[in-house]
């Protein structure tokens, strides 16, 4: 991630963490991170991966995307690529990620919040995306909807692959 992606994420993680009166300490733990790891993403340091994200957000009980937001930039890791698009502001709340995939990646993503569901929509490319029950593989044009609250991956075939990525969170407030 660039400077200014990372000194965003933690402008955001520090204000949040600070209205809901938190320690470092606190944060780190309930997230399972380092409390030095988390002083170092607060300071724009660091080089978080989408799950450190992801955790942080649910810890913190917010959409992914308010950490990410307004960054212009994909952040991603190893092959993947997020882009936050779009936040709704109604219940439920509903995010839309764009997201990219180099071959032969293979994405393991952590459980959301309890009733969160996700739909998968792939642009070009090929992938294997849904939960171990779950899964399908999709060409382009093609969606998978399912239930994002266990944990689930996104494999690309052999070409790079583009997905919209629309997430559901379940009402009262509880997203990750």
């Amino acid at each position: 991630m660039d400077k200014v992606t990372l000194e965003t994420i933690g402008r955001h993680l520090q204000e949040l963490r600070i209205e809901r009166g938190w320690s470092l300490s606190q944060l780190a733990a309930a997230a399972g991170i380092a409390k030095s790891n988390l002083s170092r993403l607060e300071q724009g340091n660091g080089n978080p991966t989408l799950d450190t994200i992801w955790r942080l957000a649910m810890q913190l009980n917010v959409p992914f995307g308010n950490l990410v937001a307004p960054i212009s930039v994909p952040v991603g890791e190893e092959g993947v690529q997020v882009r936050l698009i779009d936040q709704g502001k109604d219940e439920p709340q509903v995010d839309v990620y764009w997201m990219t995939c180099a071959p032969h990646t293979l994405r393991e993503a952590e459980a959301h919040t309890p009733g969160t569901r996700e739909s998968i929509t792939v642009i070009s490319g090929q992938l294997e995306v849904g939960t171990l029950e779950d899964r399908q593989q999709l060409s382009a044009g093609e969606t998978h909807t399912f239930d994002a609250d266990s944990p689930h991956l996104y494999r690309a075939g052999e070409n790079w692959a583009s997905l919209m990525v629309t997430i559901v969170y379940a009402g009262g407030g509880e997203r990750s």
